[in-house]
C-alpha cells in the first residue's frame, strides 16, 4: 500500500472525518488529527520518515504561552512532550526536523532571552542544546538547510521587534553570524527549499506582508507575492519548486491556504474554510498537507487544531 494512502486510512480508522466543519473546499477532504491535549495546537511540521508530528502547543490560547514541543506518533496515537519547561518553545513549519542530524531546531524564549535550540527526538526534555548566543539581539523562527550544517533564522535586537533580519549560522555553533536581508527592512519566518538552493521569507512592505524568495548565499533577492491582504507561513513543496502559505484578503474573512509556483506570480488558493487555515507543511513525499485550523478569528481561539489534507496536484 502507498505511503499517502496508509497514512490517510489510519486517521479515517481512527478519527471522525469531519464533513460540513472540514476546512477545505468541497472537492477535497480534510481530516482533524485526534491530537488529546488542551491549548492551541500550532505550526505542524513532518518526521523526515512521515510517522511523527512535530508541532508547538500554547498553553493558554493562540500565541499565548507558556508554549511547548509536542511530538505526535501517527500510528500509535501517542503524544510525547518533548519540551516543557514554562517558556514558549516554538517551532516553524517546513523544515524544523532535520533528517541528516535527526535533530529538531526551535527558538525558546528561557532566559536570558529568546534563542536558537537543538533537541533530538528522542531526547528526554532539558537535554536541548542552545546555539545561538547574543547578548543583545533575539532569535526566532528557525529552519535547517537540507545537509543540516546550517540554520536560517529571524533577529532583531532586543525590544525592537519590528526590524526582523534573516541570518545563517552554522549548526555546531562555529563560525559567524551572516546577515542576509537588509538592515532597513522586517523579515521574518525564513525557510530552506529541501533542495538547498532557496530561501522564502516574508517582508513587510506598504503595511502588507509580502513573500520574498532568495538564494541561499542572500543573493537573487526578489519579491514572489503581490496584492492585497498578508501573505505569510510560507514553506516548500518537497521538489522545492512551489510553496504554500496563508494568506488573506477583502474577500477572505481570516486567512487560507495558497500555493504558487516559485517561477511564477500567480497563487492558487487550496482552501476555503470560512474559518481561519494557517502554518502548512507539505510532506516529504509530496503527497498531503498539515495546517493549523480555527472556525474562527485564531487571535480569539484556545483550541486551535491541526488537520491534514491531500495535497493539489502540481507539475
Amino acid at each position: 500500500m502507498k505511503k499517502k494512502y496508509r497514512i490517510l486510512l489510519l486517521f479515517i480508522l481512527f478519527i471522525r472525518q469531519v464533513a460540513c466543519d472540514s476546512p477545505v473546499s468541497t472537492n477535497q477532504t480534510a481530516i482533524q488529527i485526534p491530537i488529546d491535549l488542551d491549548g492551541s495546537l500550532q505550526n505542524p511540521a513532518w518526521s523526515p520518515d512521515e510517522k511523527t508530528i512535530l508541532l508547538t502547543r500554547f498553553q493558554n490560547g493562540y500565541n499565548k504561552g507558556p508554549a511547548d514541543l509536542i511530538l505526535y506518533d501517527i500510528e500509535r496515537q501517542n503524544v510525547t512532550i518533548l519540551v516543557s519547561d514554562g517558556s514558549e518553545n516554538v517551532n516553524l513549519p517546513g523544515s524544523a526536523w532535520n533528517q541528516k542530524k535527526d535533530m529538531i531546531v526551535f527558538s525558546s524564549s528561557r532566559d536570558p532571552h529568546d534563542e536558537i535550540y537543538l533537541i533530538n527526538p528522542l531526547a528526554q526534555p532539558g537535554r536541548e542544546t542552545r546555539i545561538t548566543n547574543r547578548e543583545s539581539l533575539v532569535a526566532y523562527e528557525p529552519s535547517f538547510s537540507p545537509d543540516g550544517e546550517w540554520i536560517v533564522f529571524e533577529s532583531h535586537e532586543m525590544d525592537i521587534a519590528e526590524a526582523g533580519k534573516i541570518f545563517k549560522f552554522k549548526t555546531d555553533g562555529s563560525g559567524k553570524y551572516i546577515q542576509l536581508t537588509d538592515s532597513s527592512l522586517d523579515s521574518r519566518q525564513p525557510n530552506w527549499s529541501p533542495d538547498g538552493k532557496l530561501i522564502v521569507y516574508q517582508t513587510y512592505i506598504d503595511n502588507i506582508w509580502e513573500l520574498w524568495i532568495m538564494n541561499a548565499d542572500g543573493t537573487n533577492q526578489h519579491q514572489l507575492t503581490h496584492g492585497p491582504g498578508d501573505k505569510t507561513d510560507a514553506s516548500f513543496s518537497p521538489d522545492s519548486k512551489w510553496i504554500v502559505f496563508s494568506a488573506d484578503d477583502p474577500e477572505i474573512k481570516y486567512a487560507e491556504l495558497f500555493i504558487q509556483s516559485i517561477y511564477d506570480t500567480k497563487s492558487r488558493q487550496i482552501t476555503t474554510s470560512g474559518g481561519y487555515a494557517g502554518a502548512p507543511s507539505w510532506s516529504p513525499d509530496g503527497k498531503t498537507i498539515l495546517f493549523e485550523a480555527a472556525t474562527s478569528n485564531p487571535e480569539n481561539s484556545t483550541d486551535t487544531t491541526i488537520w491534514i489534507m491531500d495535497a493539489p496536484i502540481v507539475d
